[in-house]
C-alpha cells in the first residue's frame, strides 16, 4: 500500500497522538523521535504540530 494513501484520513498537520496511532509507537518513542528531530515538527507552546509529510519521510528512511 502506498504510504500517502495509508494516511489519507489524517490532516496535513497532525498531532502527537496522531503520530502515535499512525506509526503504532509508544508515547516515549514518539517523544524521542521528535526531540531528536528525526521526525520534523514545530512546537507551539507545549503542543507539537507535525506535518504529515514528515511522518511519511520518516517511514521512507526506515
Amino acid at each position: 500500500m502506498e504510504k500517502n494513501k495509508m494516511f489519507e484520513e489524517y490532516p496535513d498537520v497532525v498531532t502527537f497522538e496522531d503520530v502515535c496511532k499512525m506509526l503504532s509507537l509508544s508515547r516515549n518513542t514518539v517523544y524521542t523521535l521528535l526531540r531528536k528531530r528525526i521526525i520534523k515538527c514545530k512546537k507551539v507552546g507545549r503542543v507539537y504540530r507535525i506535518p504529515k509529510k514528515s511522518v511519511i519521510e520518516y517511514l521512507e528512511m526506515t
